[in-house]
Formats: structure tokens, C-alpha cells, sequence
């Protein structure tokens, strides 16, 4: 448990953001830190990286993030999206499914499956990224002590380092020391039913074109390759003679494998990792206490079920980055961080519905043939239609047509409103190439990589407002003319206009998060300026 009081000793090392734990979230919050400039320290408790394949899929909206911290095609290089799910009955196939193949890419939603890959190779992909902007993670490092002043957050490691941050965010998993030491309720329910056994085996013969499932009436087990040897066992653990379970290992995973799935020939070995657990369904009543914010599995916890817990994470902290690295540098007011617990809380009230609804929906069908935990795998679960409509940094103006203003109400629980179909100041920003000079394709995700807001203006008639802005608010705002003349974007299959709802001439601003956060007419200069003003004020 960290103490609330912080030892004396010498001066503390002074840095702009603290982030304890080193795992997906922690990692891509550094990265988004570390790129804009932000001075950031991460630690960890552990004394060695994780090895684990625990969380093993990346879903089409976390790739998306990754690809604007440019490691997408390390990803790629290294995962698969090409997994079948094969399901077996008394030792038999009996369905081969692709569980994305009812879905297609299109240019407003470049990636729509899933990828396959282990975790522990997601972080070191991420870490190699970090290291690029000159950060490490600091292994070994616990924190005992943490106070906050009006300035800053002291913190206290085992061995006596003191480390002042303006802010602090603690990544630090489910079981949080960071959340624990502060007024934060981590209200649920855990599922007492079920202790499912996981780890990471070697299976000589087994083919790696499958993610491998034995469903009977009296249980399962399930093998998914990862890698290029290993395979992640799922199973519900053994019971003893007095019902109670047995604890994992080689030997019980043997047993389970032999009884279930009618393969004699196929050996497991080289266990590299083995663990337990219990569903939980958890969630902080905050995200934020003073200059301390929580993310990932600190601030919500969830089943397996939809692969939601290390996706979530990561887009917390997509969200969180660009906010925390514009206060640190005084480009805008502390106020903005609270918007963060406003747009992410519900969507993980929204995540711990859909993954526990997914999660009592496989129990129920599991058992059925050519049903199961391809069940599990929805749009919704691609996180594409998630958005922030309810914020209060969602603004719509009368820009296409139809009445707008302040956006608020609809999708309060983080899922997509459904009323017309049309993009919304708060939704996910589609991408869409474009034409530049030379007819070169510039993919409007190209321009959102980089980190900063990006000002889409539609038409010709929306020069003056980009050019109003960026004298403005140059170091904040990029803005891009959308229109076929010298200095603009060819939107020459009309395919930007299409996904963004656009039939005149508007302006759309774009959040560095790629959320839209303000759509309004073409002569709206003051709206923008007064938009970007109010972050600053």
C-alpha cells in the first residue's frame, strides 16, 4: 500500500508526468508524451519486462492508434489477422470460421480485423518506439510514498529516490497500489464460479493456421497460436476430489488437453508463462484526484470476452496524452484534464456492459456446435463507433445543412447514437485519401498522426478561416484545404466529403486524439478561434 506521506531527504527529481507501470497503457501514454515533447519518467515495480501473451488482440481502432505512433507495421510484421476459429466435438471439426470475414475495409475505416499477438511483444514493439524519443522504462522501481502539493506530485520509491511530477498517472493494473491510496471506489462484482487457467505452451504437430477450440458438455480448453511456436491455452482449471481447484501447470494442462481433445499424438511443453483468474467486472467512480489520474485495468477492470481490456487501455491513454502534453506545456488550462474522466468513464461503463454480456453469451452457447467465442466478435467490439457526443469538447454548428449545436445526450454510455447515420462532433474521424501536388495520395490519417489538432476546411470558401487559425493558433492547429485547386487536397473520388457528411463548403476540426471536435460552416472563424480559445482560458 503506498503511504500517504512522502520521507524527507534530498531535493525530488523534477519531471512533467510520472507513470507507474510499464504495460500497454503506461507505455503508449509515454509514447504520446515523449513525441510532443513532454518530459515523462515511467517505472515499474517488477524487476524484469513481462513475458506473458495474456491480452493477444489488438482491435481495429487500437491499430489505428498505433499507426499514428508509427509502430503499425511492427504490428503487422509480427501479428496475424488471418486466424480461422476451429471448433471441435468429441475429438471431430466441426466448423472452420472466419470471424471478420462478414467485414471489409473501406477508405473511411482502413482496418476491420483483428490482430492477432501476444502481449508481451505489443510492449516491447512499444518500448523500442519510446526509447526513439529517448525514453526508457525504470525497471524495479515501486513506489511507498505519494503526496500532492498545489504544483506538483511527490512520490517516494524502496529506495528512497524521491520524484516530483506535475501530474501522476498510475497504470499500475487491477490491483492498483495508486488507485488503493486514494478516495476512489472500485465498485463491481466478481464472478466466483469459474477460476479459468491460462499460460503459454509449446504443442509439436498442432497446426498454427487455427485458433484451436475443444467444447464439451463437461468443459473446454482452447489453443490459439501466437508467435511463431507457442500457442495460449485457455481452460477452466481442474477440481479436485473436494471440488476445489487445482493449481495450473504442465501436467494439469496435459490432462485437460488429453480429455478434451482426442489428439494422443500432441504433447504440450515449455511452459513460459501460467497464471489464474476470475472474471471481474470493475470500474473507479473517478478518474482523476487532483494532479493523480488513473487508466487502463486501474480504472477498469473486465471478462476476457471481445479481447476489450488491453485495447481499452490503450485508447485511455490516446485520450489522455495529448491532454495531459497541452497542460504540462501551458497551451491549455488544467480544466482540460477533466474531460478525460468525462469522455473515458463511460466508455468503460459501456465496455464493462459489452464484454459482460459477450462473456454470459458464450457460457450459454459454448457448447453448441459452430457457436461459441465467435460470438464474442461484433462491430461494436472493433471500437470504431465508439466517440465522445456527450463531451463538452464536442461542438456542432449549422455546417452541412442541418441544426447543430453543443452536442450532449445521445451515446451517453460510450456507443455510437444511430439517429441518422451522419458523423457527429465527438465520433471517431474518418480516414479518406486525397490527391496532393504532383498526385501523390495523402491519407487524411497522415495528417492526424501528427500531434497536434488538424483543421479540415471543405471548399474554397473556408480559406479564410484556416488562415485566421493557424495566424492564430499555428503551434496548436494544421490546417488542410479539401478543395482542387493548387494549394488544397483533391478529394478526387469524393470519398472524404462522403465520410465526413459534407455536401457544401464547412470546416471540421480535428482533435490530435482523431476525434472530430468541432463541424461548422465555412465562414466560421469565430466559432473555431473561440473553440480553441476556450482550451487556453
Amino acid at each position: 500500500m503506498i503511504s500517504s506521506e512522502v520521507t524527507t531527504g534530498p531535493s525530488a527529481a523534477r519531471t512533467g508526468v510520472l507513470i507507474v507501470g510499464a504495460g500497454p497503457t503506461g507505455l503508449t501514454l509515454a509514447c504520446e508524451l515523449a513525441r510532443r515533447g513532454t518530459a515523462v519518467r515511467i517505472i515499474e515495480k517488477s524487476p524484469e519486462f513481462h513475458s506473458g501473451s495474456r491480452g493477444k488482440t489488438l482491435n481495429p481502432r487500437s491499430l489505428e492508434v498505433f499507426e499514428s505512433l508509427g509502430i503499425l507495421p511492427a504490428l503487422l510484421a509480427h501479428g496475424r489477422t488471418d486466424l480461422l476459429l476451429r471448433k471441435y466435438r468429441d475429438g471431430r471439426v466441426v466448423t472452420d470460421t472466419d470471424p471478420f470475414a462478414v467485414l471489409g475495409p473501406t477508405p473511411a475505416a482502413p482496418y476491420v480485423r483483428g490482430l492477432f499477438i501476444a502481449q508481451w511483444l505489443v510492449e516491447e514493439i512499444l518500448r523500442t518506439r519510446l526509447a526513439e524519443w529517448g525514453v526508457t522504462v525504470e525497471l524495479g522501481t515501486e513506489l511507498t510514498g505519494l503526496d500532492q502539493t498545489e504544483e506538483s506530485v511527490i512520490a517516494t520509491t524502496a529506495a528512497g529516490e524521491r520524484m516530483a511530477a506535475e501530474y501522476l498517472v498510475g497504470c499500475d493494473g487491477g490491483r492498483s497500489t495508486i488507485r488503493k491510496s486514494l478516495p476512489v471506489a472500485f465498485d463491481g462484482r466478481t464472478e466466483d464460479g469459474r477460476l479459468m487457467i491460462l499460460g503459454d505452451v509449446e504443442a509439436e504437430g498442432l497446426s498454427r493456421d487455427y485458433w484451436h477450440q475443444w467444447l464439451d458438455e463437461d468443459g473446454a480448453i482452447l489453443l490459439c497460436p501466437l508467435g511463431e511456436r507457442s500457442f495460449q491455452l485457455q481452460a477452466l482449471a481442474e477440481r479436485d476430489e473436494l471440488g476445489q481447484p487445482v493449481a495450473p501447470s504442465l501436467e494439469s494442462f496435459q490432462r485437460i488437453f488429453d480429455r478434451h481433445s482426442g489428439m494422443p499424438d500432441i504433447r504440450l511443453a515449455n511452459p513460459t508463462w501460467i497464471s489464474t483468474f476470475r472474471v471481474n467486472e470493475r470500474m473507479a467512480d473517478r478518474y482523476r484526484v487532483g494532479r493523480v489520474l488513473l487508466a487502463g485495468d486501474a480504472a477498469h477492470v473486465h471478462s476476457i470476452a471481445g479481447g476489450l481490456g488491453m485495447n481499452t487501455g490503450v485508447q485511455d491513454a490516446f485520450n489522455l496524452g495529448w491532454k495531459l502534453a497541452m497542460v504540462v506545456a501551458g497551451a491549455a488550462r488544467p480544466a482540460l484534464l477533466d474531460t478525460y474522466e468525462e469522455e473515458r468513464l463511460p466508455i468503460a461503463a459501456w465496455t464493462l456492459d459489452t464484454s459482460g454480456e459477450r462473456w454470459r453469451g458464450v457460457q450459454r452457447s459454448v457448447k453448441e456446435a459452430g457457436r461459441g467465442t465467435e460470438d464474442v466478435i461484433r462491430p461494436e467490439t472493433l471500437a470504431l463507433g465508439l466517440g465522445y457526443r456527450w463531451s463538452s469538447l464536442a461542438l456542432e454548428l449549422d455546417g452541412r445543412g442541418s441544426e447543430g449545436g453543443a452536442v450532449g445526450g445521445e451515446g451517453a454510455r460510450g456507443e455510437r447514437a444511430t439517429d441518422d447515420g451522419l458523423l457527429r462532433a465527438g465520433d471517431r474521424a474518418p480516414d479518406a485519401p486525397c490527391l496532393g501536388a504532383g498526385g501523390t495520395v495523402t491519407r487524411l490519417f497522415d495528417l492526424f498522426a501528427r500531434p497536434h489538432f488538424t483543421l479540415l476546411g471543405f471548399g474554397e470558401s473556408t480559406v479564410g478561416v484556416l488562415r485566421a487559425t493557424e495566424a492564430q493558433y499555428g503551434d496548436t492547429v494544421r490546417p488542410c484545404l479539401i478543395a482542387d485547386i493548387a494549394e488544397g487536397l483533391s478529394d478526387h473520388e469524393g470519398h472524404a466529403r462522403r465520410a465526413y457528411g459534407v455536401t457544401g463548403d464547412a470546416v471540421v476540426l480535428v482533435r490530435p486524439d482523431g476525434h472530430v471536435a468541432l463541424i461548422a460552416p465555412a465562414d466560421a472563424t469565430r466559432a473555431v478561434l473561440d473553440y480553441l480559445g476556450t482550451l487556453r482560458s
